[in-house]
């Protein structure tokens, strides 16, 4: 598989990149979420959708991984006060948000002279491709959401449990206590109908932090979100053929977010996979990928 590397400019960051497949092939965007790095987005997955004559590039977003990060931003007022307006469907100050992180997408088309893509996102990676496919709809072949929320007002909220794992600090600050915290995050929101060995797990964890490690990121990440509202009015311009995909076993970001979302763009398709939670687990990647390329071919 051939493998491209680079950093597109996007105003005053780089976003990092990989570009894989034949350049001729139609391509696809994927965008991970809240503290990803595009190494989320599994080779082996990535590899199924090359294979089906796709031509795939996976980033990291701003303040995460190799791409460019903004210290000198603040995240804006205490956290508890924007969450309850979130909850509402408001939007709170933020140093950046979602529009831009999908403008730092439209940015990296650009920088490879895409016109047009197939566009999915995993978590808040969905809710920039939602930014993206109406902002950028011309550029939209068809869109990809998984286990994302449209945060309109009034969604059920994430199981404490799972939200206290994800925001939560590691016991420590050395490599292992970092390594550790996130294998039980991992845990925690993974899937219970496709349990995995904690080796496999750890080995991932490991690769993460060793590639990049930049907790400050993920703070501003969460307040680009808690900075953008409701996403429905993004839902309603949405013209591109759109299929949700979202596990009934998500605590995390829960079914009813995919609902929602499917209910609010025009035409979608929900697609839900029993004992799936909030990642995407490589028993199913042959169902994903196979509704992914459903839509992909409804755009054509």
């Amino acid at each position: 598989m051939q493998v491209r590397t680079g950093t597109a400019p996007s105003g005053e960051i780089g976003i990092h990149y990989e570009d894989m497949g034949d350049p001729g092939d139609p391509a696809v965007v994927l965008i991970m979420g809240l503290g990803a790095q595009m190494i989320f987005w599994r080779s082996g997955f990535c590899e199924k959708l090359v294979n089906r004559g796709l031509r795939v590039i996976r980033f990291d977003n701003r303040d995460v991984g190799l791409s460019g990060k903004l210290p000198g931003h603040h995240s804006g007022a205490p956290l508890l006060p924007r969450m309850a307006r979130s909850f509402v469907g408001l939007a709170s100050p933020a140093a950046y948000t979602l529009e831009d992180m999908a403008d730092d997408a439209a940015a990296l088309l650009d920088h490879l002279d895409i016109d047009r893509a197939h566009v999915v996102g995993a978590s808040m990676g969905g809710m920039i491709a939602q930014v993206f496919g109406a902002r950028h709809h011309a550029r939209t072949r068809s869109l990809g959401v998984i286990f994302s929320s449209n945060n309109q007002a009034a969604l059920p909220p994430p199981g404490p449990q799972q939200l206290l794992a994800v925001l939560g600090k590691p016991a420590g600050s050395d490599r292992d206590a970092i390594v550790d915290n996130a294998v039980r995050v991992t845990k925690i929101i993974g899937s219970p109908g496709f349990p995995r060995p904690d080796d496999v797990i750890r080995a991932e964890a490991v690769e993460g932090y060793d590639r990049s490690y930049y907790p400050a990121g993920v703070g501003r990440q969460f307040a680009a979100i808690l900075g953008s509202g409701s996403l429905r009015r993004y839902n309603r311009q949405t013209t591109a053929p759109t299929v949700v995909i979202h596990g009934k076993a998500d605590k995390l970001m829960r079914p009813s977010g995919g609902r929602a979302i499917a209910r609010a763009i025009p035409g979608a398709r929900l697609v839900l996979f029993d004992g799936m939670g909030h990642e995407l687990p490589e028993p199913l990647w042959d169902d994903i990928v196979g509704e992914l390329e459903t839509t992909f071919v409804q755009a054509m």
